[in-house]
């Protein structure tokens, strides 16, 4: 059966990625390997995600692709961090420097909240109910 393995985020500098995603956002880091041309392979995947799931770090090469880092998604929100522990999850963040656009709220699907990460992406922090 087919899945998506890997979207990728294109981010300025795979370091500052790799230090917000896996610092104040919780994630793994599953691979980071060197590619011939001077970019590299980088995997980060949120702790405790199947093998199958993750996010792709992919440097902007030029002024076009460094002109849509922030804006993945037009703008809109455009990730979803589902978690079990929303309270936990959302202190660790904002300790770690994490910028909360809005205060949780609770919705018949869960508890949410949108933040941004180190480049303006949206995203929501979800609890399912």
């Amino acid at each position: 059966m087919p899945y998506i393995a890997l979207v990728t985020l294109v981010v300025r500098d795979y370091d500052e990625a790799i230090a917000f995603y896996t610092g104040p956002l919780g994630f793994v880091l599953a691979e980071d390997s060197p590619r011939g041309d001077g970019s590299r392979w980088v995997v980060v995947r949120p702790r405790g995600a199947t093998a199958g799931t993750g996010l792709l770090l992919a440097r902007a090469r030029d002024a076009v692709q460094e002109a849509g880092v922030g804006a993945q998604a037009g703008g809109r929100l455009g990730f979803f961090l589902y978690t079990e522990d929303f309270a936990g999850d959302r202190a660790r963040m904002l300790a770690g420097g994490v910028r909360f656009l809005e205060e949780p709220r609770h919705e018949p699907y869960g508890t949410v909240a949108v933040f941004e990460d180190l480049y303006g992406n949206r995203w929501d922090l979800l609890q399912p109910a």
